[in-house]
């Protein structure tokens, strides 16, 4: 490993640490999903007895006691209960563009690590190569060649280092914003059925 950190100079420090980040930024996220991965269906039920038996504090605190996006939309929507149906729709909306940044948290970074890795790894590798040539320009061509290969094949290293750290980042980049997308159309699909489960209890 410090081998690997000498040849590869500053640029293989920084892909280093952009391996860390993208590793604590994936871990977050599935984290982050796995909590607020709950049994809607169940939730929605259990709100629409409450609902119906004019429980409102009881709906309130089931929506408290299982944190997730749909749980704090219809929290919300409890808390407008009194207003118009146009009212609580759009308050719905509102909370449910509010979620969306805390399903996005650091997505950004993670594809933006993907992104520079490889070129970062280019970078040395370009500097290791020019380093290597200077090398033999200073021995006035009488230089080894297999010397020069030895520079070259070191200066490779920070390009393989790029592209490792830019694969599974890229595939988790993906993977979880491919997650949000689903999440804000599910979302989206249950603002409806919030509201029309609301409307009901005013009719």
């Amino acid at each position: 490993m410090l081998a690997i950190l000498e040849y590869g100079g500053v640029v293989m420090a920084l892909i280093l640490l952009l391996s860390l980040v993208a590793t604590v930024i994936i871990v977050e996220r599935l984290l982050y999903f796995r909590k607020i991965k709950v049994d809607e269906e169940q939730i929605l039920n259990r709100l629409k007895n409450a609902l119906e038996k004019e429980h409102y504090d009881e709906a309130l605190s089931i929506c408290e006691s299982n944190p997730c996006p749909v749980s704090n939309l219809m929290k919300v929507g409890i808390e407008y209960r009194n207003y118009s149906p146009q009212v609580i729709k759009d308050t719905v909306l509102d909370a449910a563009n509010l979620e969306i940044p805390s399903m996005e948290r650091f997505l950004s970074s993670l594809g933006t690590i993907a992104n520079i890795s490889p070129l970062l790894g280019l970078l040395g590798t370009v500097v290791g190569n020019i380093q290597a040539f200077d090398v033999l320009n200073g021995l006035g061509g009488a230089g080894d060649p297999s010397a020069l290969a030895g520079g070259i094949s070191k200066a490779l290293i920070t390009t393989a280092a790029g592209i490792i750290v830019s694969i599974p980042s890229t595939i988790f980049y993906n993977y979880l914003v491919t997650k949000v997308n689903h999440t804000i159309i599910r979302l989206e699909n249950r603002v409806s059925e919030l509201v029309a489960l609301l409307k009901k209890e005013k009719v």
